[in-house]
């Protein structure tokens, strides 16, 4: 992209502004009022009529203002507003409104409370997906009976929560198999992340039942078949998580019944939002794709502004989708701030 001048870094940030603050398109005159730049109306003008031709602004056809485009405002987020901070009066809401999730050490809690509190600051939709657990670490595993040829299958992964899984086996087992089985698998996989677990499960069970009790042997030899849908794609992992779409709605970008519908649609799209979601785990720090930079028409009036929290080995990711007009230094500034208390709060 050709370089802008000082002047139009100066206008393009007005124009930018002036559009997030009022949904109107910019006209020069209302520029030079608002932001008293030194500059005369004609000036400012032929910049912005200069912007329209680099790509940076469009004209709507009803208005004599200009809109910036998806090139402005990635400009806008990387050359013009640094490293926004959030303001304490919402940092403190921020931290006082995730310190009341309750059970905090609960993964899908916390980051689904989070994702509504974002939402409710931002007035963007918040949006969130739980962590990945195959670098959950086990902490320990117990047996309980509930049915005749039914137990309960409970993991305790740090970080990560609890975890239950229904498992059948084969007829009523005693108490004290159930206590010997576990004792077992705590010894063999405590400690163990479940990627592990799933690849040397065989290896570490082998010749791990005591001589003569079959009954105990037929049980490890169910979780050796089944340790695939077990310690694979537990409850919870990659969960995506929605805030209210009712402040976005209000938008004026939703005033039409085509856009309102192409926000419904994306609400209810969950495969998609845990893709472009998904797709971001791994890459620390702020992530911000804005209208066509998706690459999908669902998204191309969108911008999706997220953050990785981890917790030890465990990564997710939090934030906000909005229509590519938002406040972007206050939103970059709550989303990370947002993102590093979850952090905070699950270790």
């Amino acid at each position: 992209m050709e370089p802008l001048t000082e002047r139009e870094y100066l206008i393009l940030d007005a124009v930018i502004r002036s559009y997030v603050e009022t949904a109107e398109p910019a006209g020069s005159r209302s520029v030079v009022r608002r932001f008293n730049l030194g500059l005369s109306p004609a000036t400012v003008r032929n910049t912005m009529s200069d912007l329209e031709e680099k790509g940076y602004l469009y004209h709507p056809h009803t208005s004599a203002g200009r809109v910036p485009t998806d090139r402005a405002y990635r400009v806008f987020v990387d050359s013009i507003i640094g490293q926004p901070r959030t303001a304490p009066d919402e940092a403190r809401s921020l931290r006082q409104e995730l310190e009341s999730a309750g059970e905090r050490s609960a993964v899908e809690t916390l980051i689904r409370h989070a994702a509504q509190v974002l939402g409710l600051l931002t007035q963007e939709l918040g949006i969130a997906v739980a962590p990945r657990l195959d670098e959950a670490v086990l902490d320990r595993l117990e047996l309980i009976a509930i049915a005749d040829g039914k137990i309960l299958l409970i993991l305790a992964l740090r970080a990560g929560g609890v975890r239950t899984i229904y498992v059948d086996v084969p007829g009523d087992l005693p108490p004290a198999t159930l206590a010997a089985v576990g004792q077992v698998l705590n010894n063999r996989l405590a400690g163990l992340t479940l990627r592990d677990i799933r690849a040397t499960l065989r290896s570490r069970l082998r010749d791990s039942a005591p001589a003569g009790e079959a009954v105990t042997s037929e049980l490890l030899n169910v979780f050796l078949q089944s340790a695939e849908d077990w310690f694979g794609d537990l409850p919870g992992t990659e969960a995506v998580h929605l805030g209210s779409a009712a402040m976005l709605a209000e938008q004026p970008e939703f005033n039409s019944g085509e856009r309102l519908r192409h926000l419904i649609e994306l609400t209810e799209r969950r495969d998609l939002l845990r893709t472009v979601l998904g797709d971001r785990i791994g890459s620390s720090g702020l992530q911000i794709t804005i209208g066509g930079e998706h690459g999908d028409p669902v998204l191309a009036g969108f911008t999706v502004v997220t953050s990785e929290y981890r917790v030890r080995n465990l990564r997710g990711v939090i934030g906000v989708i909005g229509p590519t007009r938002m406040p972007y230094d206050r939103i970059i500034a709550l989303v990370e701030s947002t993102s590093t208390l979850v952090s905070e709060f699950l270790e």
